[in-house]
C-alpha cells in the first residue's frame, strides 16, 4: 500500500503545473479499475453472455407465467379450486409473474456458471473470439456500400427486366 502511495507522490511531483495528463491522486483509482477489467480478458464477455441470457430466462419466464395465471383465471374449475387468482389484480400479477422470472433467470445463470461443462464450452468460445482479427471500420463500410449498390442495381436490372417482359406479354398475347 505504500508503494501505490509513493508512485502517486512521485507523479505528482513530477507533474507540471497546468498539465492536463498528469495524474492525480483522484484518476489513480480509476486507473486501477480499468486495469481490473482488462485483466479479465475474455472472462468478462463470458460473464456478459450469461447475464445476458439471464436477462432473456427472466422475460420469457415471466411472460409465461402470466399467460399461465390469465388462463387459469378464465378457467372455472381453477376459480374454485385457488380463488386468490382473482383476487389479484392484472398490475400486481405482472409484478409477482416477472419477480418469479427473475429469481428463476438468477438460478439458471448461476447454474450454468456452476456447470463446469457449460463453463468450459463458454470459456473456450471466448477464447476463439478473442483470436479473432476484426476487420477496420473502413473495410466494413466499404463492404456495406458495395453490398448496397448491388442491391440497388439488381433491384433496377430485375424491374427494367419485368417491364420488358411485360410489354411482350401485352404484345403477344394481346391484354
Amino acid at each position: 500500500m505504500a508503494n501505490d502511495d509513493e508512485k502517486k507522490a512521485i507523479e505528482a511531483d513530477l507533474a507540471e503545473p497546468g498539465d492536463a495528463n498528469a495524474l492525480q491522486p483522484e484518476i489513480a483509482s480509476d486507473v486501477e479499475v480499468v486495469g481490473v477489467a482488462e485483466s479479465l480478458g475474455a472472462d468478462k464477455y463470458v460473464f456478459a453472455a450469461f447475464f445476458g441470457a439471464a436477462i432473456g430466462v427472466a422475460f420469457l419466464i415471466g411472460k409465461i407465467l402470466a399467460a399461465i395465471w390469465s388462463s387459469f383465471t378464465n378457467w372455472s374449475w381453477a376459480v374454485r379450486q385457488m380463488p386468490w387468482l382473482l383476487r389479484v389484480s392484472e398490475e400486481e400479477r405482472s409484478t409477482y409473474t416477472t419477480t418469479a422470472g427473475a429469481l428463476i433467470g438468477v438460478i439458471v445463470m448461476v447454474a450454468c456458471l456452476r456447470n463446469e461443462g457449460i463453463r468450459r464450452w463458454a470459456d473456450d468460445v471466448a477464447l476463439e473470439l478473442s483470436k479473432v482479427t476484426w476487420p477496420k471500420k473502413e473495410t466494413v463500410t466499404n463492404g456495406t456500400i458495395v453490398v448496397i449498390a448491388a442491391g440497388l442495381f439488381a433491384t433496377i436490372y430485375i424491374g427494367l427486366l419485368d417491364r420488358l417482359w411485360g410489354f411482350v406479354t401485352t404484345l403477344v398475347y394481346g391484354a
